[in-house]
């Protein structure tokens, strides 16, 4: 039970009604975070020594057939092999359409497979951030296999030309996680990590008790959602959700309560034909509205310090 409990305790009561007071850039009124998780590769495959295909975020979804027995499965590898030879430049032209930027959270494997993708995002401006060696969950390794997963991830970005991430979020993390990868950093000499982001649970950056910058991330304002029920079906649905969730945070926003809005974008899902049109509406429909700072994360974590410094 002990173990089961370590790390951050629970916090119910966060800032309440009672926010801190603070401007974002340019008078902006909220601030929108875009998060492309690069995974494809990454994923559970016998290609990765695993016992069978994935079985999370699937185009097949969750099949008795998919989970009885593992094995490969050709359809699951294949829709996540569309997101690296689709789904990510059909995503990364249309923010090149529009001017903007987005923190990718990528995975080391799958950086290892495809490294022209972290190249090209770095050429586009995008932050490379972290979502650890694998897309697994880490909770089923040990602690020395998942010290030794931190490294590969930190040597797959290296190699591929991106500097060290300043950011990081294992999505299916352990107790340990966390602690792990400060650990690694310390090792090779790395600066700490600016942010991390796996937590869920406020409109704000803020930040631990032990002066650990938490830039909340979101399962609701995610793509994900068409592959979980209940969730999406059309393009359509995903924008109507996007476009309400952005109305209430920026009404807040002009009230006088900056917020933070993030949006969660996966190569595989998003980036079908058939649903990245909802994304493109989202961003036109914001492109019409003022006092809107569409920020990268590692941007976030910088301003959040220096603006909002940690107390003691």
């Amino acid at each position: 039970m002990s173990s089961q409990l370590s790390g951050p305790p629970r916090d119910l009561i966060g800032y309440g009604p009672s926010p801190p007071s603070f401007t974002w850039p340019n008078n902006a009124k909220l601030c929108l975070s875009f998060v492309l998780n690069y995974e494809e590769g990454g994923e559970n495959s016998l290609a990765n020594g695993d016992p069978g295909s994935e079985t999370y975020l699937t185009e097949i979804g969750v099949s008795p057939s998919n989970i009885s027995v593992p094995r490969r499965r050709r359809d699951v590898e294949s829709g996540y092999e569309y997101g690296a030879r689709c789904g990510v430049w059909r995503i990364l032209r249309l923010f090149e359409e529009f001017g903007w930027v987005f923190t990718c959270w990528a995975v080391g494997r799958a950086v290892e497979l495809n490294p022209g993708v972290v190249r090209a995002m770095m050429e586009g401006g995008h932050e490379i951030a972290s979502h650890h060696y694998r897309w697994i969950d880490y909770s089923a390794l040990t602690e020395d296999q998942e010290r030794d997963h931190v490294r590969k991830h930190l040597h797959a970005i290296s190699a591929a030309g991106a500097p060290i991430p300043r950011g990081w979020y294992t999505g299916r993390f352990s107790s340990r996680s966390l602690a792990i990868v400060k650990e690694v950093y310390a090792e090779q000499g790395h600066d700490e990590l600016l942010y991390s982001s796996d937590e869920y649970n406020d409109d704000l950056p803020y930040y631990t008790p032990h002066n650990d910058l938490i830039i909340p991330y979101t399962l609701d304002n995610n793509d994900m959602k068409f592959h979980c029920a209940p969730g999406f079906v059309t393009s359509s649905q995903f924008f109507e959700y996007l476009r309400d969730a952005f109305d209430a945070l920026y009404a807040e926003g002009v009230a006088g309560r900056p917020k933070m809005m993030s949006v969660g974008l996966h190569c595989r899902i998003v980036g079908r034909a058939g649903r990245v049109g909802g994304l493109k509406r989202f961003m036109e429909y914001v492109s019409g509205k003022e006092g809107v700072w569409v920020a990268k994360r590692e941007e976030i974590a910088e301003f959040w310090r220096r603006e909002v410094p940690f107390e003691e």
